[in-house]
């Protein structure tokens, strides 16, 4: 499974929360890949993924969070699809 966090530089609430969200996902499940992207050096990306507002957040190439979740959000989100 991997997750990619839409970013742009400058973000601070990005940088922190991303640390925050990293962890989590590490935790429901170990050895996910976790990329941090920077918006404006993927625009083609972010354009196919039809990411509107950022931080966002994809899970697997498709955008689940168009807003930066909670910890608390992404655990419920990624042990759902886990089960799956």
């Amino acid at each position: 499974m991997k997750i990619e966090l839409f970013y742009i530089p400058g973000c601070e609430k990005c940088a922190t929360a991303g640390d925050d969200l990293k962890a989590t996902a590490e935790q429901v499940i170990p050895g996910i890949i976790w990329r941090e992207l920077n918006a404006l050096d993927e625009l083609d990306y972010v354009v196919e993924l039809s990411v509107l507002t950022l931080p966002a957040v994809a899970i697997d190439g498709e955008m689940v969070f168009s807003s930066l979740p909670t910890s608390g959000q992404l655990r419920r989100e990624l042990s759902k699809r886990k089960r799956s």
